[in-house]
């Protein structure tokens, strides 16, 4: 059976979400560079998308490779990047990386979650660290749960360009994921995201049982606090030297 992600995050999606700027791209890199060192490491942008961050990345000094699975957005993330910048193509779950190849892992912008189990999403994190360096750092920017369930929007309509689109959002019967479900008008067509909520405490919990320890928590790329009413959950997690 296909997954959602498997279809949803090609040219559609790029047309359908073309507000998503280079702004909070730069504010999360100038986090990150807060707090660990960029010039000259080599880094993992791991589902990187159409490069977004992994552009700032390379503008910092890092040695940038940029992972994901969809074809058109590492064709838009190859269009962003300098030239010789590496981009290859792969399930999260596998990484085609020696083990201890990198000095950061970055999963940013709630580019997790993705999947039904959430053992599949401590395999994510596992593979994350087997590919880190000892002492390396794994960042993990994600949406804080709790303010999506108390700010969810049931129902709106959007204009993009040409396109008119319906949107509907829930929670799912189990109270696990939020589901958003896109129709385009005119022609029919729909997309749906299914997105794990999950909470900080289980967040924490999954880094742990991958091996990793939290040494930051934030709320924003502002690097204010971890709290209740914070737009992000963002960890920075350390394997163990």
């Amino acid at each position: 059976m296909t997954e959602w992600f498997e279809q949803w995050f090609g040219e559609e999606y790029l047309r359908l979400y073309p507000h998503r700027d280079d702004h909070d791209a730069r504010e999360a890199v100038a986090l990150i560079a807060q707090v660990l060192p960029l010039l000259g490491r080599r880094v993992l942008d791991l589902a990187c998308g159409p490069g977004r961050h992994a552009a700032h990345l390379a503008r910092a000094g890092a040695r940038v490779v940029g992972f994901d699975l969809s074809p058109a957005l590492l064709a838009r993330a190859r269009q962003r990047l300098p030239a010789g910048a590496s981009l290859v193509r792969g399930d999260m779950r596998t990484l085609p990386f020696a083990d201890r190849s990198f000095d950061m892992v970055l999963n940013l912008f709630t580019s997790f979650g993705y999947f039904s189990d959430d053992e599949q999403h401590v395999t994510v994190l596992r593979e994350a660290r087997r590919t880190l360096r000892p002492a390396g750092a794994l960042v993990l920017d994600y949406f804080n749960a709790e303010r999506v369930r108390s700010e969810l929007i049931p129902q709106e309509q959007q204009v993009v360009g040409p396109q008119r689109v319906q949107i509907a959002r829930r929670i799912s019967e189990d109270g696990r994921f939020v589901i958003k479900e896109m129709h385009l008008t005119g022609d029919g067509r729909s997309f749906v995201e299914r997105v794990r909520l999950l909470t900080a405490e289980e967040l924490e919990a999954m880094l742990g049982q991958a091996g990793l320890i939290v040494r930051e928590r934030f709320g924003a790329y502002d690097a204010r606090p971890l709290g209740p009413g914070t737009p992000r959950t963002i960890f920075v997690a350390v394997r163990p030297s």
